[in-house]
C-alpha cells in the first residue's frame, strides 16, 4: 500500500454527500487503483457498493450559458471507453457535474449534481445512440431537475431539451439524477 495518495475532487464530492444523505454509510477510499475510486458501507460494514467516480467541470460558462442562461443547472463532458465500462466492477457509476451560481460565476456545492448509474445500465443506454468504443459523452442537467444525454444532437433538439419540450427515452437519464435512493437500498439490503 502506498503510504501518500490524492483523492480528486470529484470522490470528494461524492464522499461528502453520501455522508451528508445518507449518515449511516460508511465511506471509504481503496488503498489502490482497481477501477473502483470509493466503497460505501452500512454501519455494520455487511454490505458494500463500490463506486467509480467522474467528475467534470460545468461546460455551462462557454457558448451554452449564452444560449440557454439559467434553464440550464449543470453541464459536464467525459470521453468513456466502452470497454472500461463493459469490464467495470464498480456497482454504480457516478457523474458529478459542478455548478456554478451565474449570477456570481462561482461555484455553489449545494448545487452540485450527482447521476448514480449501473455500468450495466450506463452500456446499455449509451449503444442506444453511440455504437463507438470511444464516446463523448455529455450530460446536460435542466432547472427543471431533467437530466439528458446531449452528444450529437441538432440545436433544436438542445433547445428543446432548454425550453422543456424534448423527448427521448433514450437520452432521459432524469431517473439516475441525484438518485441516492438507489445507493441507500443497495447498502440496506444485507442489513434487513
Amino acid at each position: 500500500m502506498k503510504t501518500i495518495f490524492t483523492i480528486h475532487a470529484g470522490e470528494f464530492l461524492v464522499g461528502s454527500e453520501i455522508e451528508r444523505r445518507i449518515p449511516e454509510a460508511n465511506v471509504w477510499l481503496p488503498s489502490k487503483d482497481t477501477g473502483v475510486d470509493l466503497l460505501a458501507t452500512n454501519k455494520q460494514s455487511t454490505q458494500v457498493v463500490s463506486l467509480q467516480v467522474k467528475f467534470s467541470r460545468d461546460y455551462r460558462l462557454t457558448t451554452t450559458d449564452q444560449m440557454y442562461g439559467d434553464r440550464l443547472r449543470a453541464t459536464g463532458w467525459w470521453k468513456l471507453n466502452r470497454q472500461a465500462i463493459h469490464k467495470s466492477e464498480a456497482d454504480l457509476w457516478v457523474f458529478v457535474l459542478l455548478t456554478f451560481a451565474p449570477e456570481y460565476r462561482a461555484f455553489t456545492y449545494k448545487k452540485t449534481q450527482f447521476v448514480l448509474i449501473s455500468p450495466r445500465d450506463l452500456e446499455k443506454r449509451l449503444s442506444d445512440f453511440d455504437e463507438n468504443a470511444d464516446i463523448q459523452f455529455y450530460l446536460w442537467v435542466t432547472s427543471t431537475d431533467k437530466c439528458w444525454a446531449t452528444r450529437g444532437l441538432r440545436r433544436d433538439d438542445l433547445t428543446g431539451i432548454a425550453d422543456g419540450s424534448y423527448s427521448n427515452n433514450h437520452r432521459d437519464f432524469t431517473q439516475y439524477l441525484n438518485a441516492w435512493s438507489d445507493l441507500k437500498g443497495r447498502l440496506a439490503q444485507a442489513a434487513g
